[in-house]
């Protein structure tokens, strides 16, 4: 596996010591581990991390996430420098599953049912090009996966004469974490509901490479006919033992 660049911003709000920030407010685990032998990682950017975080939390077999920045020029970017657009990153969460319970596929239709891919350098109401739609990989093994999911969603959007995917497609070269508020941001306390994901309605279905682990009931948990799906849900990981 490439082992890429993962950075913690250095500022005020993070403190290096704190092992709370580590934390996973949901799933309790750390943000910042690792994947083992047994698990993988990958990096999706799907408009504002807040709404896109929550999405994969909650499915079954998913370690662990955290929100951070990724496929700009700077170092240790702050959130105020990456929403000027001078960056060039990307509002992204990372994700780390355990491959016995859950396959890259399940995440990629996460990834390309949740939002709208045809979007350039937006989401919803969000614009510029921190919101722009991204796949950033670590793994190699898992590129003609995502190019045959990709393939296999454009053909689908095609049947609804919906637009082109615009989705940045590349492997990765750093990640940096965002601040220690951002961090599962829609489960903390007093936190403003708010997600800017444009979902198109298009379900994924099988591709080329594709090895769906996870059942229907848990995919029932999300319906992107209704607006804002995701904030009307609980922060609950979804049960996979029905």
């Amino acid at each position: 596996m490439f082992k890429f660049l993962r950075k913690i911003m250095n500022n005020e709000d993070v403190n290096f010591t704190n092992d709370s920030y580590s934390l996973h407010r949901i799933l309790k685990t750390d943000i910042k581990k690792e994947p083992n032998i047994q698990e993988d990682e990958i990096i999706f950017g799907c408009g504002c991390f807040w709404g896109a975080e929550k999405c994969f939390w909650k499915l079954p077999g998913v370690v662990t996430t955290s929100v951070g920045y990724a496929g700009g020029q700077k170092n240790n970017p702050t959130y105020y420098e990456v929403c000027s657009g001078l960056t060039g990153h990307s509002e992204v969460v990372r994700v780390i599953w355990d491959k016995r319970e859950i396959d890259i596929s399940d995440l990629l239709k996460m990834f390309w049912e949740c939002h709208d891919p045809t979007q350039k350098n937006r989401q919803g109401n969000d614009m510029g090009t921190q919101y722009r739609s991204a796949i950033y990989y670590t793994n190699d093994k898992n590129f003609k996966t995502i190019l045959a999911s990709k393939e296999q969603y454009q053909k689908e959007l095609n049947k609804k004469n919906l637009g082109l995917i615009e989705t940045e497609i590349k492997m990765i070269d750093a990640y940096f974490y965002a601040e220690k508020y951002h961090q599962q941001y829609l489960a903390s306390a007093g936190s403003r509901q708010y997600c800017s994901a444009s979902p198109t309605k298009v379900k994924l279905g099988v591709f080329t490479g594709s090895n769906y682990k996870l059942k229907d009931h848990i995919w029932e948990n999300f319906n992107w006919e209704v607006d804002k799906c995701v904030l009307r849900s609980d922060n609950n990981p979804i049960k996979n033992n029905i």
